[in-house]
């Protein structure tokens, strides 16, 4: 049961691709599903990087972080590593095949 409380109170990176043009954001939350419908709602303003650019928006990574601090800190890695490219080695490293 602490874990499923973990997962509702916790913070969250989440990377989207736009349909349209294929561009990548990242961002942080402590509620996917709502940032998701803030990103593709065209009457909320808060969101002026998914705004310039057309969507819709699809959610294509994320993770639980188990605070704030870590979660700017993974963001901050995302973004200095390069969204597309963070991207392909996380995919890559999923594809590998799990060794004891």
């Amino acid at each position: 049961m602490r874990d499923l409380a973990f997962l509702v109170t916790c913070a969250w990176v989440y990377i989207l691709r736009s349909q349209t043009t294929g561009r990548c954001y990242c961002g942080q939350t402590t509620d996917i599903d709502r940032r998701l419908r803030q990103h593709n709602d065209p009457n909320y303003h808060g969101s002026k990087t998914t705004k310039r650019f057309a969507g819709p928006w699809n959610l294509v990574w994320s993770q639980a972080c188990p605070s704030r601090s870590h979660e700017m800190k993974l963001e901050k890695k995302i973004k200095k590593r390069g969204i597309e490219r963070f991207l392909e080695e996380a995919q890559s490293a999923e594809s590998r095949p799990w060794r004891d």
